[in-house]
């Protein structure tokens, strides 16, 4: 096997490419052939991506998950393999898969692991590996996207902590494939295609990345200071037993709003509202812990 090594080197404020001599080290060691692309921006990445799938090569993005999100898309419905390792702020999709946040160690599961099929999740044509959202967690993500005075994962609480401040409810509509549409008034309508985003929260804790299905988690209108007690129960997943937290299943859902939102995904913007959002079954093929 050998690997393109597929590199953001501005990824979590530079520790992709501050790590990248450990990562080659431990490739080094384990005995896997390996060559660095580095890149220049998300297309820059898939068409590398394209390029390591033409030549027979393993595709290993490491970066964040804005990255993998390129790469898997790049290497949807082929032959393609996604070898993943951790180099961004969240590192969700990797936490997600059970992949040692440390990218040496991380390495390991790229000489040792299983390929299989996993699902994606598309947003009005573009593709994510996460979980897509919208609301209170539009203004969270621009604002954590924008931040410079906090670093790594809790860029996102603070994010969240200052959307707060500003945020006055909105009044969303809900319409699953399945025939459960809803129309509701509150924070946030997320389409998760896999159980973490932000860093380590878990929004929605059922969530399986191989049932081609989207757990839609819906958080309702309620006091701010109780959505502030309610946002360290996100951590565990617990938010989903609370009264103004409610879970669909379905394969597409549309999402519109009664003002304009960006859905972010993977944390990038992804898509405007109105939109569909939907799983791609199956669609890429990834190295995952034996």
């Amino acid at each position: 096997m050998k690997l393109s090594l597929i590199v953001n080197p501005a990824a979590g404020g530079g520790r992709a490419g501050r790590g990248l001599t450990d990562v080659q080290a431990a490739l080094r060691a384990l005995g896997l052939e390996h060559h660095v692309e580095l890149t220049s921006d998300l297309d820059h990445a898939r068409e590398l991506a394209q390029a390591a799938t033409a030549a027979g090569e393993t595709a290993v993005a490491f970066g964040g998950d804005g990255l993998v999100a390129a790469v898997a898309g790049a290497l949807k419905q082929t032959d393609g393999v996604l070898g993943v390792l951790p180099g961004g702020r969240g590192n969700d999709f990797v936490r997600t898969l059970g992949i040692p946040l440390d990218p040496g160690a991380a390495c390991a599961v790229l000489a040792t692991g299983v390929v299989q099929a996993l699902d994606l999740g598309e947003a009005n044509g573009r593709t994510f590996i996460g979980i897509a959202s919208c609301g209170f967690d539009s203004d969270a993500n621009r604002i954590a996207n924008q931040t410079r005075l906090v670093r790594g994962n809790l860029v996102y609480v603070y994010g969240a902590l200052r959307a707060l401040a500003a945020w006055r409810p909105a009044d969303f509509t809900v319409e699953c494939d399945t025939g459960g549409g809803r129309a509701v008034t509150g924070y946030t309508v997320a389409a998760a295609n896999s159980k973490i985003y932000g860093g380590g929260m878990q929004m929605a804790p059922n969530a399986s990345l191989q049932d081609g299905l989207l757990d839609v988690v819906i958080v309702g209108d309620t006091p701010k200071h109780r959505f502030l007690r309610l946002l360290p129960t996100v951590f565990k997943g617990e938010h989903i037993r609370l009264a103004n937290v409610e879970v669909l299943r379905s394969a597409a859902v549309q999402i519109s709003a009664s003002r304009p939102f960006t859905m972010y995904a993977d944390g990038d913007p992804i898509a405007e509202l109105p939109v569909t959002v939907r799983t791609l079954p199956g669609a890429v093929r990834v190295i995952v812990p034996r």
